[in-house]
């Protein structure tokens, strides 16, 4: 029999409402989905944020770029081992280091030696580390214009460095080969395959006054970010109900078109050791915990912006997932992991 998850997660929606204006957090195992939300979607007023709340999930939108570039290349319209260049204009001058190109693998497991903002940007943060939209410049121009003056930091290939930019530039690169937005992109190859509807780059004033306000560390209002050509590094807004349907097909529970199974399979493929625990796959970190915490596989990723934190984390080997959003600059990283490890250790539902 399942265990009755639903105090564990509206304690940890609790628990984040502490240090959020507000939070929704969601639960998944093969035979159970529980969402629960607390705290409001804006200070001084609102209401409790639900299943149906939109958020900005940050980083958590890597996954999704990842994703896409699994499912092209599944479909033959792009390659893991493609070069970068060879997707963008023929003006565009791509670095490369030890007669090593940066291929759109290295760009989805941070691998590329790409630093981790566009070219000049950080001076900008560290004068104006309250800059109300920072990557608002970050037109396909100005990137390209940008790379074309970025040393690598290493050659294509050898270490982890994780980097928005280069998360950003698979984004721009996946989306001109396609021919369409990023956001008609990610819509078109896991979004509507997985009856995502709520999804998105651009909120609609249908979509808006579901939307929760972001706000800053000290709950002052805070205006959305826009990333303009560097969307595929965190340019994305969902749902809790969204997420779960992403989550379930990760954990591969309930219906999923074959073509997309194959593309998160392909991801899960491709592996990158960071440490002797740690590795990243196709837009993923991953670790194992050491045995004397039951070696349970965690498979995540984060997210923040300037006044919204998100985490989406799981386990394929028991059919486990977390989801955490809340909609203050403050992590949601600690309760959401501890929910994940308490769910793995106590009330997993083996699926095998």
């Amino acid at each position: 029999m399942a265990h009755d998850i639903a105090p564990l997660v509206q304690q940890t929606a609790d628990r984040l409402a502490g240090k959020q204006v507000g939070a929704v957090v969601a639960a998944v195992t093969p035979d159970t989905v529980e969402i629960r939300g607390a705290g409001s979607t804006a200070a001084g007023g609102g209401r409790t944020p639900g299943p149906d709340t939109l958020f900005e999930i940050g980083s958590v939108t890597k996954t999704f770029t990842a994703l896409a570039l699994a499912s092209m290349a599944r479909a033959g319209t792009a390659g893991l081992d493609e070069p970068l260049a060879d997707l963008l204009p023929t003006t565009a001058s791509v670095p490369s280091r030890d007669g090593r190109q940066i291929t759109l693998q290295h760009l989805a497991t941070h691998t590329s030696g790409l630093p981790r903002l566009p070219k000049g940007m950080l001076p900008t943060l560290l004068l104006r580390p309250t800059h109300p939209d920072p990557y608002a410049h970050c037109t396909a121009h100005a990137l390209l214009s940008g790379l074309a003056r970025t040393r690598l930091g290493a050659a294509p290939g050898e270490r982890f460095r994780y980097s928005n930019l280069g998360a950003g530039l698979l984004g721009l690169a996946l989306a001109r080969r396609a021919g369409t937005e990023y956001e008609a992109l990610v819509t078109r190859e896991i979004c509507a395959p997985l009856g995502m509807t709520d999804t998105l780059v651009t909120v609609d004033p249908a979509r808006a006054e579901r939307s929760a306000q972001g706000h800053s560390r000290r709950g002052r209002p805070r205006t959305p970010w826009n990333l303009v050509d560097l969307a595929g590094a965190g340019a994305l807004r969902s749902t809790a109900t969204d997420l779960v349907s992403y989550a379930r097909a990760q954990l591969d529970i309930g219906p999923v078109p074959p073509d997309l199974a194959e593309a998160i399979r392909t991801s899960r493929e491709v592996r990158h050791r960071t440490s002797p625990f740690a590795w990243v796959h196709l837009g993923w970190t991953a670790h194992r915990l050491h045995p004397r915490q039951g070696s349970h596989l965690q498979i995540w990723h984060n997210g923040g912006t300037g006044g919204f934190c998100s985490f989406m984390g799981f386990d394929p080997e028991k059919g486990i997932a977390v989801i955490a959003l809340g909609n203050t600059q403050h992590p949601v990283d600690r309760p959401a992991f501890d929910l994940l490890r308490t769910l793995q250790t106590e009330h997993a539902v083996p699926t095998g």
